[in-house]
């Protein structure tokens, strides 16, 4: 009997195979070229600087990040590695291109010239916003559903090619859109897009580690011992709490930079990092609050006085929120990263165990798994950026599930869902539009009940109708609340005398989500849809409801 050999990857799966490294050789060029005019070029200049110049720098980065923003990014917000978990949960992802120069320049001037955020934020708005951009130009050789993998990958990109930790940047890209769930349909293009990103971008400019903790001859002070495990333990817990903390102040300082006006936040945040890159100098012979905190993280491995460790926590937290509240352009990746290595030398001092390297990596773990509640990237990451060393596994593994704990639903980032949504849960998320009857007839309000029983309930088979004024709507006619009323009243009463003007009326906006808990709370099956001015849109129907999950079940959408 003649066989059929069934390929292992069909001809789609190629396409999007290829589109995915092509996004990852792009992604790395472009980061590469970012990262060598903050760090290289701006950063290093500034740490050349006077105290003076480096405590007014950041001021000038955030008015230079504010000013690039509006007219080179076209009034693009500040919101980097957000944006590609909003686009992650859209139902039609979009990150516009044009404004990817913009944000890199707005982050060039942020970061490099001493803002407390990190490479990463506009970097993965890049490979996102660059997946997107492939996805579009390849657009007759891909289908429309795989714009959301392309998009995935492009963040895997982003993040292997700044961190130089190409397994990280796929963790990062599936954990992040959730807070308790990974995305597993975008693991090989992503795979893929990392490791051409990585590889593009190590040609670039090497293979130096981002965060060189350890030494070559350190790795002696790694067994782990009993104590370790409970070293583990508090960090995980005091990550848990700091990482609450935190990911609560940054969601603050968002939001009051949200409702100041440019020159207050700006005068703020910026005087905020001018005094507190004094204050560092003052105490530490160095401003560790500039910069994302690579250098803060290379001074306190080497200084173990608890008050300075504690102090250089506190300042780092203030700097990284004064960044944000002044509208400044970054992530809050390596920030973390930072909180947590300082907090895991804090521990490992107060134990007695100040001369090994593993606390502050396991602070690292915990802390920057608490803040994106993303554990799996926290403790692949270590592994990567710190040269592969086995021997804190177990230990890192028990501070980051710890610190998720601990940490509860708190996240630095803002359109993170709890996980995946099931089938029918998706349903739910579509918007009111797609059921929305636009075209049935309304109800003046100087109606008869008779005109209504007439024309609508026996002509049109209709029981419940709007009643619309000149394009206002006031309530809904229905036939229950007639039933009482005397035959020889139908003449003499209107309809706006007998409507129901307690039912709620819904939004555009809303979901069928929104619209199936209103109808259950006020007991109606049908909910007229208004503008924000009470202007009349149109109904919605339970009846509807169901025939398009029908119609679902049947196209398989």
């Amino acid at each position: 009997m003649k066989r059929t050999i069934t390929p292992l990857v069909r001809g789609t799966d190629v396409r999007i195979l290829a589109a995915s490294v092509l996004t990852g050789v792009l992604v790395a060029i472009v980061v590469a070229i970012f990262d060598a005019l903050t760090v290289e070029v701006v950063y290093h200049w500034l740490l050349e600087q006077e105290l003076a110049v480096q405590a007014a720098a950041p001021v000038v980065g955030a008015v230079l990040a504010f000013m690039i923003l509006r007219w080179l990014a076209f009034g693009a917000s500040g919101s980097t590695s957000d944006e590609y978990v909003r686009a992650f949960h859209d139902r039609n992802p979009s990150i516009p291109i044009r404004e990817v120069p913009g944000k890199l320049m707005a982050g060039v001037a942020t970061i490099g010239l001493g803002g407390a955020v990190g490479l990463e934020g506009p970097s993965i708005y890049a490979g996102s916003a660059m997946g997107l951009g492939v996805h579009s130009r390849l657009g007759s050789w891909l289908q429309r559903d795989e714009a959301r993998l392309l998009l995935t990958a492009g963040a895997a990109a982003g993040v292997a090619a700044v961190f130089k930790a190409p397994a990280t940047g796929v963790m990062f890209a599936m954990e992040a859109p959730y807070r308790d769930d990974v995305t597993p349909q975008a693991l090989l293009p992503s795979l893929l897009a990392a490791a051409s990103s990585y590889a593009t971008f190590v040609a670039l400019v090497g293979t130096e580690p981002v965060i060189p903790l350890l030494e070559e001859d350190s790795a002696s002070f790694l067994s782990v011992q009993a104590v370790d495990l409970l070293g583990a333990l508090l960090l995980g817990i005091g990550a848990g709490l700091g990482g609450r903390g935190f990911a609560w102040l940054v969601r603050r300082a968002k939001g009051l930079g949200k409702q100041l006006p440019v020159g207050r936040r700006l005068a703020i945040g910026g005087t905020s990092l001018a005094v507190l890159a004094v204050v560092s100098d003052e105490a530490f012979g160095a401003p560790l609050t500039l910069g994302p905190g690579t250098d803060a993280m290379a001074w306190v491995v080497s200084n173990r006085t608890l008050q300075l460790i504690a102090l250089l926590f506190v300042l780092r937290i203030a700097a990284t929120c004064a960044t944000l509240l002044a509208g400044g352009i970054g992530g809050l990746f390596i920030p973390l990263a930072t909180l947590g290595v300082v907090m895991g030398e804090f521990v490992g001092s107060a134990l007695g165990e100040a001369e090994t390297t593993l606390y502050p990596i396991l602070g690292l773990a915990a802390f920057l798994g608490a803040g994106y509640r993303a554990p799996i990237t926290a403790v692949m990451f270590v592994a990567e950026s710190t040269g592969g060393v086995g021997s804190f596994v177990v230990p890192a593994l028990v501070a980051a599930a710890v610190s998720q704990i601990v940490a509860g639903p708190a996240s630095v980032a803002d359109y993170q869902r709890e996980h995946r949504l099931g089938h029918l849960e998706r349903r739910f998320t579509l918007p009111l539009s797609s059921i929305l009857s636009t075209d049935g007839l309304t109800v003046p309000p100087d109606a008869t009940v008779s005109e209504f029983v007439y024309f609508h309930v026996l002509a049109r088979r209709e029981k419940v109708v709007p009643v619309v004024d000149g394009g206002t709507y006031l309530g809904l006619a229905r036939l229950d609340d007639i039933s009482e009323l005397d035959r020889e009243d139908w003449e003499r009463t209107t309809v706006s005398e007998v409507m129901a003007t307690n039912l709620p009326s819904a939004r555009p906006s809303w979901t069928l989500r929104d619209a199936v808990a209103a109808m259950e709370a006020s007991g109606t099956d049908i909910l007229a849809v208004c503008d924000s001015d009470g202007g009349f849109v149109g109904i919605v129907d339970a009846d509807d409801i169901v025939k398009l999950d029908e119609i679902l079940d049947e196209t398989g959408a």
